[in-house]
């Protein structure tokens, strides 16, 4: 009788069990790679949601842009026929050629002369004044942090007339002066230039006093161009506000020869053209007076995610 070595019978019974361990991985693998896909599938059905809905809020956004744009170019009996059309039926340029004979020009002249003036002179001092208050110890700075932030709350309407008064006892209501200089320092200009001076470390300007520098060296060489995003950011504000700025304006002038875009383009749409409504003309000065603006912040937008570090010591 013939005796089957130990290992001859240990061998298939390790055979058998190593080919259920396979079946049973080959068997739950697709379970694996399912869940896998269904997560993938919820995350696609949610990205494409959240895509659908931006799209549809970036067109109601874009879409009063657009019919101004269309609107710039129609006749007057086609923009109050279809207002909405985004075809003009005929395309025309009168609208701009007829705003090219009216106050139009010197208008814009004006509105350029005013915003350049109030966008330096505004870079200017709210950065001297928010390094002031973040880096200067002197009596009375916290009060007068205080009265910053108090100016804050103050809507600008409420000081129409205190400035109407101001202008007038000074003597220089209706002219160029009057229309720059009440915009030509703001508090959230300060207040946000403040903020960011204090987050520079001070060791850089201990480092550049150690080498010699006095307090506006050390501003203006050392601490202003670390705050270039901040800076950025208040040229673009100063730019809007004052290209877009009205309340002041009405209050500053009532000379036909400084009205600014603002002012002229509202005594436009109020019935300034004759009888009709004149929807092209106003829409073409609306067009042109939106140029600049976007112009300025294409320019200076990508500017707003740089220097992050700008503050950052070295170490």
């Amino acid at each position: 009788m013939t005796q089957t070595p130990a290992g001859d019978s240990i061998a298939p019974a390790a055979r058998t069990l190593a080919t259920e361990d396979v079946a049973v991985t080959e068997a739950t693998k697709p379970t694996v790679v399912d869940d896998g896909n269904l997560v993938n599938r919820s995350g696609r059905g949610k990205k494409i949601l959240i895509y659908a809905l931006l799209v549809i809020f970036a067109i109601i956004y874009i879409y009063p842009f657009i019919v101004q744009v269309s609107t710039s170019f129609k006749t007057n009996g086609d923009a109050v026929a279809n207002p909405l059309a985004l075809i003009p039926d005929p395309i025309t340029t009168a609208a701009f050629e007829r705003l090219a004979q009216t106050d139009y020009p010197r208008w814009f002249a004006n509105s350029v002369l005013v915003t350049v003036l109030v966008t330096v002179g505004r870079v200017f001092l709210v950065s001297l004044a928010g390094y002031s208050l973040a880096r200067l110890n002197f009596k009375g700075r916290n009060a007068v942090f205080t009265g910053v932030l108090a100016v804050l709350a103050v809507p600008g309407v409420v000081l129409l007339i205190p400035r109407f008064l101001v202008l007038n006892y000074l003597g220089i209501y209706n002219t160029y002066p009057a229309l720059f200089v009440p915009l030509i320092i703001d508090a959230a200009g300060v207040f946000i230039m403040k903020q960011f001076f204090e987050s520079i470390p001070m060791s850089v300007e201990e480092a550049a006093r150690i080498d010699g520098a006095g307090t506006f060296r050390t501003f203006w060489s050392i601490v202003l161009p670390m705050a270039r995003p901040a800076l950025i950011t208040i040229t673009i504000l100063s730019f809007q506000g004052s290209w877009n700025e009205l309340p002041h304006f009405i209050v500053a002038a009532d000379d036909p020869d400084l009205f600014t875009l603002t002012r002229g383009v509202g005594q436009l749409t109020s019935g300034g053209l004759g009888s009709g409504n004149q929807f092209p003309i106003s829409m073409a000065a609306a067009l042109l007076m939106t140029i600049p603006t976007a112009l300025v912040f294409i320019v200076f937008q990508r500017y707003f995610t740089q220097g992050a570090n700008a503050g950052a010591e070295k170490g």
